[in-house]
């Protein structure tokens, strides 16, 4: 039998195509934003569609595919960049920086479900009720508690993890659409005893308190240099860093031993159990830190928007972030970023058209699902020797 060495993939494709992909994808996300009138924002969205599909037909998205997968680690530094010049570029825009922050921190709690689903096959359409119980936390802790704001944020991930515990029992008991059924009865449930529940402000919700971190209050307008800089600013430079520690934290999560045992269980459950693996365990282990993270990002967002309500966490919401999901990629994580920016930012830029808006989108994500059922960006196949090919 021929011995089979592993040897290092040298980098063969450069740089430059993913820098400008990023480039032309910021530049239009940035006219997409500024825009207001209606025609010119279908037209983008047209133009957008049109340019993907030449892109794809001429080979250029595989040669800016090639570009990202071997310099994932400077595209995703020079993608902060371009989140923070986005940011920079809107800084005295309340709206627009509302609705940064917005898809920011959608796009952490959609990373918690990734980890469930993604990774470890869990199935779980009530990501909305567990974003609730962390935006309720921090509505909670900031009226009747002195504790620190920064505090209340990781306290809401772990409150959502605790009642997810209830969970658990009927999760590992159950399988498939089963499982999801559970799941979709605790979403009912959650928004009906918010509902009933007057100490948590019944139907009518609660107000959240800003945070304040040594005095810095959050909700106040900054002014550098006679420059007026909306306070949103405040909420997406502590959004920013609570993305950039999920995406780490699930990044690194995917690529050690223990994104290996989640994909062997998402894969085939019986065969790893065969093998020795705890499915029980694992399934755990992925259903707590995926509401932890959902939890965290609901908390931040509670404070973000001043106020909520039990219509905010309906299950309606979590088909939201399970369609992002679905759109994006299901394990990619550039691609739940991708998904995120669209669910959001299209269906708010098309307001005027009334309802409109919601068929052209519901028309855009059934095309995709027939189309291309893998999403946006499918998840490529695991490479178990990173850098290495064997010869």
């Amino acid at each position: 039998m021929k011995e089979m060495n592993i040897s290092p993939v040298p980098s063969s494709a450069p740089l430059w195509p993913s820098l400008l992909a990023l480039v032309l994808a910021t530049g239009y996300l940035v006219a997409l934003l500024a825009v207001e009138e209606q025609t010119l924002i279908i037209g983008l969205l047209a133009a957008a569609v049109v340019v993907v599909i030449a892109a794809n037909y001429f080979g250029i998205l595989d040669a800016v595919g090639d570009s990202f997968t071997e310099h994932q680690g400077t595209f995703s530094a020079f993608a902060i960049v371009a989140a923070f010049a986005v940011a920079a570029y809107f800084h005295d825009d309340h709206f627009v920086l509302l609705l940064v922050v917005t898809v920011i921190l959608y796009i952490v709690a959609t990373l918690g479900l990734n980890v469930q689903f993604g990774y470890a096959g869990v199935l779980n359409f009530a990501g909305a009720s567990f974003f609730g119980i962390g935006a309720y936390t921090s509505a909670v802790l900031n009226a009747h508690t002195a504790i620190p704001t920064l505090l209340v944020v990781p306290i809401g991930g772990v409150c959502a993890a605790l009642v997810g515990s209830l969970l658990l029992l009927p999760v590992l008991r159950t399988r498939g659409h089963y499982a999801a059924l559970v799941t979709i009865a605790f979403a009912l449930l959650f928004k009906t005893f918010l509902e009933v529940n007057d100490v948590l402000g019944g139907p009518q919700g609660l107000q959240v308190g800003g945070m304040n971190i040594l005095g810095w209050s959050f909700n106040d307008n900054l002014s550098i240099g006679g420059i007026e800089l909306s306070f949103y600013l405040n909420y997406f430079l502590i959004s920013m860093l609570l993305l950039i520690g999920a995406f780490v934290l699930v990044q690194r999560l995917e690529r050690s031993w223990i994104g290996l045992n989640l994909d062997a269980l998402r894969l085939d459950e019986t065969a790893a159990g065969c093998f020795g693996l705890d499915i029980a365990w694992w399934k755990i282990v992925a259903f707590t830190l995926g509401n932890l993270l959902i939890g965290m990002a609901g908390a931040l967002f509670g404070m973000v928007g001043s106020f909520i309500a039990p219509n905010n966490y309906t299950f309606a919401d979590s088909l939201i972030l399970v369609s992002i999901l679905l759109l994006g990629g299901i394990g990619n994580l550039w691609g739940v970023v991708v998904a995120t920016i669209i669910v959001v930012i299209v269906p708010e830029k098309l307001q005027t058209i009334q309802e409109y808006r919601f068929l052209i989108y519901a028309t855009l994500v059934i095309a995709m699902l027939l189309f291309r059922p893998d999403g946006l960006l499918p998840r490529p196949v695991r490479r178990y020797f990173p850098g290495a090919q064997p010869r």
